[in-house]
């Protein structure tokens, strides 16, 4: 019975660690005075710090779904640039090249692909939706 204590009692704490080190992995928003600061963790964001950000005009969302699936729904201000467009469209984005830029798709898988060209070619501040779209309207974000 003991050893099952001792065991159960470090499973617990690996877990807790587990959580905290999980949370620092999620880029995060630091309230300033009058204004939000990122400190980048990784590349990920979750919807509600993308949308405080995209309201606060500190960031810019870059859709890059289909046509037909930006018809359908899309996040009030973003741009929307096909991943298999973004290449060729990539003059559109140079004004954002030093401004945090947000890729977002369904669930966020192309929205990575995105992310990884843009940083290739010189954008700094690059971020990917966690979730994308799915996880926006999960947490009851306006699309139009």
């Amino acid at each position: 019975m003991n050893k099952w204590n001792v065991f159960l009692l470090g499973l617990a704490t690996s877990l807790t660690h587990a959580e905290v080190n999980n949370s620092h992995a999620i880029l995060a928003l630091n309230e300033t005075q009058n204004s939000s600061v990122m400190e980048k963790k990784t590349e990920t964001i979750l919807p509600h710090q993308a949308a405080t950000l995209l309201a606060d005009k500190q960031a810019v969302i870059l859709d890059v779904r289909e046509e037909s699936e930006w018809k359908q729904k899309h996040i009030p201000g973003a741009i929307h640039i096909p991943l298999g467009q973004l290449k060729n469209r990539l003059s559109e984005l140079e004004q954002y090249k030093q401004t945090p830029l947000i890729t977002q798709c369904r669930t966020g898988r192309r929205s990575l692909q995105a992310l990884k060209a843009l940083k290739s070619v010189g954008f700094s501040k690059v971020y990917n939706l966690e979730g994308g779209i799915v996880a926006w309207e999960k947490a009851l974000l306006e699309t139009q």
